[in-house]
């Protein structure tokens, strides 16, 4: 599995800023064979607290709290390592909404956003901004794809 660090800058010690956390995460789960996915950071609230961090469970699928985010790290493997068979024509099996407002960044490999009609191809350094409607992921490569996502709490 994936070593993803993790550095938390948020304590204080004699009034000065301090690392208070270097480490691996401990919540990268395999939903499926390959697909890795660590929510990495969350808030519960708006404005953000900055007291404290609220441990949530990784989900194939996020359940964003309202008013809150979600920093996710997302590595999507070949469509072929998840036995994954989709037609031309027919919905993506992974198509899915989130009520959200999802920042996407495109680190490493390369990733095929489908939407309802249409799809385009990323490539490291792309930016997604997808704003609560269906689409799914499909890694046509013979590499991981990996993206960093925020999702906000759109209300919707």
């Amino acid at each position: 599995m994936n070593k993803i660090p993790r550095r938390i800058v948020t304590g204080i010690k004699d009034g000065k800023s301090i690392i208070m956390e270097d480490q691996q995460t401990e919540n990268a789960v395999e939903h499926f064979p390959g697909l890795i996915i660590s929510d990495v950071w969350n808030t519960q609230k708006m404005p953000a607290s900055l007291d404290f961090e609220t441990t949530i469970p990784n989900t194939g699928f996020p359940h964003t709290p309202k008013n809150g985010t979600y920093f996710r790290y997302v590595v999507v493997p070949p469509d072929e390592d998840l036995g994954m068979e989709w037609k031309s024509g027919e919905p993506h099996p992974m198509m899915h909404k989130t009520p959200t407002l999802d920042y996407i960044i495109i680190l490493s490999g390369e990733l095929y956003l489908i939407m309802d009609e249409g799809e385009t191809l990323l490539k490291p350094g792309d930016i997604v901004i997808q704003r609560g409607t269906n689409h799914a992921w499909s890694n046509r490569s013979d590499e991981p794809c990996i993206q960093l996502a925020v999702l906000i709490d759109a209300g919707i």
